[in-house]
Formats: C-alpha cells, sequence, structure tokens
C-alpha cells in the first residue's frame, strides 16, 4: 500500500512504545470501516525525522494532520466516517 492510495499515514520509529499502541488502535479502526493504512518509519527520512520526531507517532487522515503521541479510537473512526 502506497501512501497515496491510504487513507492513513501513521508515521512512526522503531522501539517506540507508543507507536506500538497507535499502530493497535489504527490498524483494528481500519479493518473495522474497510481502510487502508500505510505505516512510515521517520528513522528512514532526516526531514520526516525532524518535522515529527518530538511527537511520534503522528497520524494523518486523506493528508492531513489527525493527531500525534496517542491516537484516539473514537476520533478516528469519526474522521474516517466524515
Amino acid at each position: 500500500m502506497t501512501a497515496s492510495a491510504a487513507r492513513v499515514t501513521l508515521y512512526s520509529r522503531p522501539g517506540c512504545h507508543l507507536c506500538d499502541d497507535a499502530r493497535a488502535v489504527v490498524a483494528q479502526v481500519c479493518a473495522e470501516l474497510g481502510e487502508d493504512y500505510v505505516e512510515i518509519s521517520v528513522a528512514d527520512d532526516p526531514e520526516l525525522l525532524r518535522r515529527y520526531g518530538d511527537e511520534i507517532p503522528v497520524t494523518l487522515v486523506d493528508g492531513a494532520r489527525h493527531d500525534f503521541w496517542r491516537v484516539d479510537p473514537a476520533r478516528l473512526r469519526a474522521a474516517l466516517t466524515r
């Protein structure tokens, strides 16, 4: 899945426990709603690390910033069903 084809993008980094929690929420909500998501590691891109490094994990919905640090399942579900 490419970032352009997925409605949800999760920016994360290896070894991040908040990223693990966010991934679980994103995966569950996307599966419930039949939506796709893509996960991108900021560790692989210096520009993404500079932009998002202090707020990881960061989620985008339809290309717009949605949440950082924690993902609220109800809020994500609402954003995806608008």
